[in-house]
């Protein structure tokens, strides 16, 4: 399968760190950011490279040549078979694929050349396969929404609405396009690239694709972040010297903090039905973006009876569930999955929703949030932490073979805290 990268950019608002290269090649520790894709593509098998350039060009020509030679970082072979695509004039971020139409006739993974990530790009490809669309987005939560496009999907990341960053918005869940994208070969025979022309992917390739349900998105939590600015050049350097890029790829064992969500994360108000009554609680979005920087995933698991009691429609929680994102959004923080249980065992309420009154594996103290967790995400539940403020969510951790954590400000035969930023501080801070 072809690899095509769009390396061309210039790279204006990064130009402090250095502006004396086409974006792409400016190092880290180093090396090239192209070459840590590079890297991490062969690692994987992909190793049929389409490179994309432009400005300053040669110099990725130069380096890397047709992929057969050695890294003048490394001293080791690239291993790679790579062709080149010379933009002449800007062609946009989609515009040059009309050079390539002939020669991509089936699958293909399309990525920008200006990202530093490491992801098991089977996983990524085989949901592609698996939904059978024209093309599928790889997203994410970042720690800047607020500034980001937003990506709405259903439950089976159908693609539903796209915001823009200039879109009004109110609350939104915290999905955002990385910039990975697989295709497959039908997107040519939409009519798009009959000639060459300058194009926009996001705006003139993927977004019509979504009224024709042509449009998936595949959400994960692996290390994908672009290098628009120096403040992100430096952090990403720091998270490659760490490890943490490498080990958020979920070919890894991954470590989480399970989050219980009222009186842990939220403000406890007894079964919460109306979204005016969600409000953080103090430190809680600082303490989220604390786990975050660590490298543990955040991952949310609640018990939400008012669903089976018919108190609250599945949208409307999900709608309180965006506010929760949007509200640790805005102040740098996300989680990185939500589970809820819908169900109650207890019959006999009016408005009932019948087929969800059973006594399921999923609500706490039961474990099976978590363990539908570990199997989504490859966590290791003996490496994590179930953090909670009832004897349920103490039982849940214990049940699932993580270290159960209290938040209580009285003594406890657990491990306890008075609230979720004393734990963090406490157990993940000193964490690489």
């Amino acid at each position: 399968m072809k690899t095509v990268i769009m390396a061309g950019g210039k790279g204006t608002r990064i130009a402090s760190v250095n502006s004396e290269v086409p974006k792409p090649m400016i190092p880290i520790l180093g090396k090239p950011i192209l070459e840590y894709q590079l890297e991490c593509l062969r690692r994987q098998g992909y190793d049929d490279i389409i490179l994309v350039v432009g400005h300053l060009g040669h110099v990725i020509q130069d380096y890397f040549g047709d992929g057969s030679g050695v890294s003048p970082a490394t001293g080791e072979p690239f291993g790679l078979k790579i062709q080149y695509v010379v933009e002449t004039e800007p062609l946009g971020t989609a515009g040059a694929l009309y050079l390539l139409k002939d020669q991509l006739d089936g699958d293909f993974l399309l990525l920008c050349g200006d990202v530093i990530f490491d992801i098991d790009v089977d996983r990524f490809y085989q949901f592609h396969k698996k939904r059978g669309g024209v093309a599928t987005l790889f997203t994410h939560p970042n720690s800047h929404p607020y500034d980001s496009g937003i990506i709405m999907a259903d439950e089976f990341g159908m693609v539903t609405n796209w915001l823009h960053k200039e879109d009004p918005r109110t609350w939104y869940r915290n999905r955002v396009n990385a910039g990975l994208h697989f295709f497959s070969g039908e997107i040519f025979r939409q009519g798009l690239f009959q000639e060459l022309k300058k194009v926009d992917l996001d705006r003139e390739v993927l977004k019509p694709l979504i009224p024709t349900g042509q449009l998936f998105v595949y959400d994960s939590p692996e290390y994908v972040k672009d290098m628009g600015t120096p403040d992100r050049f430096y952090s990403v350097t720091e998270d490659i010297r760490s490890g943490k890029v490498r080990g958020k790829n979920l070919g890894n064992p991954q470590k989480c903090v399970f989050l219980d969500r009222d009186g842990t994360l939220n403000r406890y108000v007894g079964f919460l039905r109306d979204i005016n009554e969600l409000e953080l609680l103090p430190g809680v979005a600082e303490a989220v973006r604390k786990i975050n920087e660590s490298g543990y995933l955040a991952i949310v698991v609640t018990n939400q009876p008012v669903i089976a009691r018919g108190e609250v429609t599945v949208p409307q929680l999900e709608e309180i569930h965006n506010k929760l994102e949007t509200l640790l959004g805005q102040e740098g923080a996300y989680v990185d999955a939500i589970y809820y249980c819908p169900h109650h065992p207890h019959k006999g309420y009016e408005g009932e929703v019948p087929e969800l009154k059973i006594d399921c594996q999923c609500r706490k103290p039961k474990a099976g949030m978590l363990l539908k967790a570990a199997e989504d995400f490859h966590i290791d539940l003996e490496a994590s932490y179930m953090v909670g403020d009832s004897d349920s969510d103490v039982q849940c951790g214990i049940n699932g073979g993580c270290t159960p954590v209290l938040l209580t400000e009285e003594d406890a035969e657990v491990l306890h805290y008075p609230d979720l930023l004393r734990f963090v501080e406490a157990q993940l801070c000193e964490v690489k």
